[in-house]
């Protein structure tokens, strides 16, 4: 039983760190996000009250987000457009850069 216990949490260690390796770069996505700054601000804040704060959203929520808009199962012509282009590590990049700022 000892073993299995101790099997299992080294088990989810390594899923645990597998998913913080698998987080974008923030600094890749600073870079990324200056066509967002337009609606977004360069700080996250939008620039209108009908334009979301991305500063210090959650990753993951934004991640499936951007990817909602991208492949069209969110609708937003604006949104749609500006995530069509983005990879998968794009979105990732994105993510991270906005959810660290505070």
């Amino acid at each position: 039983m000892k073993k299995q216990i101790i099997a299992l949490m080294a088990a989810s260690a390594l899923t645990m760190s597998a998913n913080v390796m698998a987080a974008g770069d923030a600094a890749a996505g600073k870079a990324k996000a200056t066509t967002c700054a337009a609606c977004h601000g360069t700080d996250g804040v939008g620039k209108m009250p009908t334009y979301p704060n991305l500063n210090g959203q959650k990753e993951a929520y934004m991640v499936k987000q951007l990817k909602a808009f991208r492949d069209g199962s969110r609708k937003d012509p604006t949104m749609n457009a500006m995530a069509k282009p983005l990879s998968d590590g794009d979105i990732d990049n994105l993510s991270a850069f906005f959810s660290s700022m505070k």
